[in-house]
């Protein structure tokens, strides 16, 4: 079709197998209906936490005062984006500063970072590449609106002050997290990645999704 722009899923996939954070529950279905009984439709209900697969986190994940899922700003999670490749270092690690060099942000409003994490949604790797307090406070001062990972977190599983997430916070950045980037070439796209309107929750599940710009 003339004019059709290519579209990438960058969600992970959520059934059983899908790995969680340690201590989170994992994504469970039951039938409710079934029309193999002689239901008039099928119906199921889930149980799962809300950062299972590809997630947006809200404030309230990190800020006891901060804004739910349902309250969250949604116009950072819709526009032009950049997936920049960057190469973690350091023990747990880390995307370096020296990544985020003012010619590589230039006019990026929000950046999706592929850390070369391998990617398998099923398995949950505990020395994940993280985001970390310096380089999430080079990126709000740079005016990044949004910031997504391909690994479970901003922050590494060890660190409990969560100072990505705070650096992050402090310039109204939001978050995505567990995005699958694989099969993405680096460059800039339209980026979309609504969070559902979850109240009193501190995180939503998303269906994210990258457009070639016009």
């Amino acid at each position: 079709m003339s004019g059709r722009r290519r579209i990438w899923d960058i969600s992970e996939p959520i059934e059983p197998a899908t790995a969680t954070f340690p201590g989170d529950h994992a994504f469970a279905q039951e039938w409710v209906m079934r029309m193999a009984d002689g239901a008039s439709c099928n119906v199921s209900t889930i149980r799962m936490s809300v950062h299972v697969g590809t997630h947006a986190d809200a404030p309230l994940h990190y800020d006891p005062a901060g804004r739910d899922a349902a309250a969250v700003d949604l116009a950072p999670y819709v526009g032009p984006c950049r997936v920049l490749d960057v190469e973690p270092a350091g023990s747990p690690p880390r995307v370096p500063v020296s990544a985020l060099t003012p010619a590589v942000l230039a006019g990026a409003e929000r950046v999706l970072l592929r850390t070369g994490h391998v990617h398998d949604h099923r398995r949950f790797d505990p020395g994940f590449a993280s985001l970390g307090a310096p380089a999430g406070k080079v990126l709000a001062e740079a005016g990044v609106r949004l910031v997504g990972i391909d690994t479970p977190s901003v922050d590494h599983a060890s660190d409990k002050e969560l100072g990505g997430h705070r650096a992050l916070h402090a310039g109204g950045v939001a978050i995505l997290e567990n995005l699958d980037l694989s099969r993405v070439p680096a460059g800039d796209y339209e980026l979309i990645a609504l969070p559902l309107r979850l109240v009193a929750c501190d995180a939503s599940p998303v269906r994210a999704i990258l457009r070639e710009l016009p």
